[in-house]
């Protein structure tokens, strides 16, 4: 008989685990504005076409570093001042005060961009879709502890779906490619997270009303 994990779910090979971890690592949801920032940058035949080579990357490191570095950072401090057990934020508890602190963050980028006017109008909306991603998990974090991953992969999918419909040069890769990484991301999660199978599912529920309701403001 397989053995099972405390979810429930059959625990995989070491190789699939492993894998599984290191796609969590490299789309952690912390980095994913920062890689949907790159992609209007650097990939996005006009976004930013206006931008030299410097502004580009100052524009792609304020996100990398509002968003990522400082929400990150604020975790490390909690845990060095006992404030969380784990950098995993493993409970529910330990989500709450990380989770407001993101709010801050992400609310500041979404600000600072919505008000300079060259930034992207769709790279706006995105990263207000992800501050109200992030509210919504916080909320939802009072019930059950929501997957956070599958909460910014239902946010990346729902926006290029919308994006791919609207955009003056539209591509398959629009939508092809976020498919692909949300479906390797939360079979991830399934292999490697304590998340319930619902977590999991609400996350990618919650992340895409919330770039919903962005899209539409």
């Amino acid at each position: 008989m397989q053995e099972l994990s405390i979810t429930g779910r059959p625990i995989q090979p070491a190789p699939v685990r492993i894998g599984a971890q290191i796609i969590s690592w490299i789309f952690h949801p912390l980095f994913v504005p920062v890689y949907v920032t790159a992609f209007f940058v650097y990939v996005h035949p006009y976004a930013y076409a206006g931008f030299d080579s410097r502004r580009k990357i100052f524009t792609v490191l304020s996100v990398a570093f509002n968003i990522a570095f400082l929400s990150g950072f604020a975790v490390f401090l909690m845990r060095q001042l006992g404030l969380i057990q784990s950098m995993f934020l493993r409970t529910q508890r330990e989500r709450i005060i990380p989770y407001s602190v993101a709010i801050i963050f992400y609310f500041w980028t979404w600000y600072v961009f919505h008000n300079q006017s060259d930034n992207s109008p769709l790279l706006t909306k995105f990263l207000l879709g992800a501050f109200l991603a992030v509210c919504g998990a916080w909320m939802f974090n009072i019930r059950f502890k929501i997957s956070m991953h599958t909460t910014a992969m239902g946010a990346m999918v729902v926006f290029f779906l919308l994006f791919a419909f609207a955009d003056a040069y539209p591509s398959g890769a629009y939508i092809a490619i976020p498919l692909l990484v949300a479906g390797l991301v939360t079979t991830a999660r399934f292999i490697v997270s304590d998340h319930q199978d619902a977590e999991i599912y609400t996350g990618l529920i919650i992340g895409a009303i919330c770039q919903l309701v962005a899209w539409w403001v």
